[in-house]
């Protein structure tokens, strides 16, 4: 404790330089903690989205297709059917499944014009992905049984269809490919949810998969049968999703008569994995160009404890004459560089918070001029902790070389020093 009472002496003789000292230390943790938790609250954010899904999900795409030899990406197949999905859906382990089928459209209505995706769903699709109206109603087995030009609008599509009225019972002429267009009557709107990286469902709209296939976009497979792009699968538990895979995989190979694979299955906890390792990856990433000027604030630390080495020459000439030994000198240095550099991490670690704390106050406007989210940021103890020794560690480092300097002078060179 002695050592730290000398060494705040020292440091408190000339305040203005052992601030701008700090200067680069206190930026430095500041940024570390900032940056990692708007990335690690963008992190959090996007997986709420995800999870609230469900995890129990199961998403069957089709396979891939050959051009000249090549493989395309997957999903470009024409494999899979309406009658696949209903087949999925007698397996014991599935609750329900909701096939659909997507493309994009032009949408004309109260003299506005927008492009939007419209997606061919079941009047299972609501449960199964979680999609709940705001306003109206959500498609019925009937208006998909009778192929009804019925339409639920993403929330994001409706305030600009209809900036300033009810859009229910209003109509909508939707085109696909400069094809003339068909009227639809608006029975629903969805709640807002906002987008999560993985596409924007408030930008959307929502349309009886059989009118789809009659009226907008038709695809077939090789065998003929009316296609589609996916088909959610909703499983009891999570639990039971291995062996709900193997069998909707043996019930698709015996359905499509093929040995190898016409089709991929994916969980949600799959993207999930997938986003968690991307996002993590991105967080160390905006700590470690952050903690750059940590390094910065350490090289400060080094120039200032060798120029105080310089001007204290005399005095430590004096304190070797009257009996200090080389590892007093030496601590003595050494714990100056430590204090400068740990307060100046505690002062970084309150800005940091406080940063962090503001930033989350911030609200990104949403898209297509919707109402937006704040941004989300964690403040995990990990980063403050791991900032907080980090800083440490620099003082210690960058403060050897003039310690070790100091502790080296020759006494009677020392005192004759001017």
């Amino acid at each position: 404790m002695s050592s730290v009472r000398v060494a705040l002496r020292a440091l408190g003789a000339n305040k203005l330089r052992t601030t701008l000292t700090m200067l680069g230390i206190i930026i430095g943790v500041s940024a570390v903690i900032a940056l990692m938790s708007i990335g690690r609250g963008a992190q959090a954010q996007v997986t709420a989205q995800i999870q609230s899904l469900g995890t129990n999900l199961l998403f069957i795409r089709p396979g891939a297709t050959k051009d000249q030899g090549v493989r395309t990406s997957a999903g470009n197949a024409a494999t899979l059917t309406l009658d696949d999905s209903d087949a999925i859906a007698t397996l014991p382990n599935v609750v329900s499944t909701a096939p659909e089928l997507g493309t994009g459209a032009q949408m004309l209505a109260n003299g506005q014009n927008v492009n939007s995706r419209v997606t061919g769903v079941t009047d299972n699709y609501a449960t199964v992905r979680n999609t709940n109206v705001a306003e109206g109603d959500w498609i019925s087995k009937a208006q998909v049984d009778g192929r009804s030009s019925v339409v639920v609008l993403g929330d994001t599509v409706a305030k600009q269809l209809f900036p300033d009225s009810d859009p229910i019972g209003q109509n909508v002429r939707m085109s696909v490919g400069g094809r003339t267009g068909t009227n639809f009557r608006v029975i629903g709107v969805t709640e807002l949810k906002g987008g999560s990286g993985f596409g924007n469902t408030d930008d959307q709209v929502y349309v009886p998969i059989t009118t789809v296939m009659a009226r907008l976009f038709a695809q077939r497979t090789s065998r003929g049968a009316p296609n589609v792009s996916t088909v959610n699968v909703q499983v009891a538990s999570e639990a039971l999703m291995d062996d709900t895979v193997a069998q909707i995989g043996d019930l698709l190979r015996a359905r499509h008569k093929v040995a190898q694979d016409d089709f991929t299955i994916q969980s949600q906890q799959d993207f999930l994995n997938t986003f968690n390792q991307i996002a993590g990856t991105f967080t160390l990433l905006l700590g470690a160009i952050a903690g750059i000027s940590l390094v910065v604030g350490g090289i400060g630390i080094m120039n200032i404890m060798l120029v105080s080495v310089t001007e204290r020459t005399r005095e430590i000439g004096i304190r070797k004459a009257v009996g200090a030994r080389r590892r007093d000198i030496l601590t003595q240095f050494l714990v100056e560089a430590i204090v400068v550099s740990v307060l100046g991490g505690a002062i970084g670690i309150a800005i940091g918070t406080g940063l962090a704390a503001i930033i989350s106050t911030i609200q990104v406007p949403g898209n297509g001029g919707g109402a937006g989210s704040n941004l989300q940021t964690q403040v995990g103890l990990d980063s403050v902790m791991l900032a907080f020794f980090v800083s440490a560690a620099v003082g210690l480092f960058f403060g050897i070389y003039p310690a070790t300097r100091a502790s080296r002078l020759n006494p009677i060179e020392a005192l004759r020093y001017e």
